[in-house]
């Protein structure tokens, strides 16, 4: 094997099919304990919703059952856009980009999605017009939907987690580049976490039956799967994880 300038080893095409066909079998168990992941992940025991929760949409004020539209499951990203952001966060905004292309796709399947963020729902609109998306976007300003599922916290709760990265090793540079980015600061921004999770309606009942966060909503971030398949990867450290992504009209 000789290397490259830049270090990777270059091989001949016999040594290259050879590492891809040990490789191809780690690819293909890995896809089968993904395929068992998601059976477990159906099998969670479900939740009844008994909490009367009312949101603001822009046809209106929402039920819960209404949010489904008329479908038997509902897919609920939760977006980080908190009452004291200017814009959405650049990252779920990356994220929605992904989800908003999906939408005919994914009603075919009897799946209903949409966006939930803290912030007053004319500030939603205002940028989900800036942003050419599509997909439903419901605040939850008035309605503790936000708070109970643990993905909105107490401006009390923002302030105490940056002191408590500050007392750590300081805050990281992704949370003070999406605050900056978002239009508040850092503890403003760790009012929100960003969230996904799943209902559905059997009958008259609504039931929650998953929820995951952070790293677990890599699945919704398209262009990191298609990294992982090129030359370079992701291209990211621990020091500048995530620092790359701009909403989409500010590359």
């Amino acid at each position: 094997m000789a290397a490259t300038l830049t270090g990777h080893r270059v091989g001949t095409r016999d040594e290259w099919l050879a590492d891809r066909v040990a490789l191809l079998a780690r690819e293909k168990e890995h896809t089968r304990l993904g395929d068992e992941l998601a059976r477990q992940r159906r099998e969670l025991p479900w939740v009844r919703v008994e909490k009367d929760y009312r949101f603001d949409t822009e046809a209106g004020e929402r039920t819960l059952d209404e949010l489904f539209d008329g479908r038997s499951q509902l897919l609920v990203y939760h977006f980080m856009f908190g009452p004291s952001y200017e814009a959405g966060c650049p990252v779920n905004s990356s994220i929605a980009d992904t989800i908003d292309g999906l939408l005919p796709h994914l009603h075919a399947r009897d799946v209903t999605f949409v966006l939930v963020s803290q912030a007053p729902l004319d500030k939603l609109v205002a940028f989900k017009r800036r942003m050419g998306w599509r997909i439903p976007w419901i605040s939850t300003a008035n309605t503790g939907f936000n708070f109970d599922l643990g993905f909105s916290h107490t401006e009390q709760e923002g302030r105490e987690v940056v002191e408590q990265m500050i007392g750590e090793s300081g805050i990281p540079p992704i949370v003070e580049h999406n605050a900056r980015a978002s239009g508040t600061d850092p503890a403003g921004y760790m009012t929100e976490s960003p969230g996904f999770s799943s209902f559905v309606r059997d009958g008259n009942e609504v039931f929650h039956t998953y929820s995951t966060t952070w790293r677990g909503l890599e699945f919704l971030m398209g262009y990191y799967p298609i990294l992982d398949h090129a030359p370079n990867g992701r291209g990211e450290g621990a020091d500048d994880w995530q620092l790359w992504i701009r909403r989409h009209d500010e590359y």
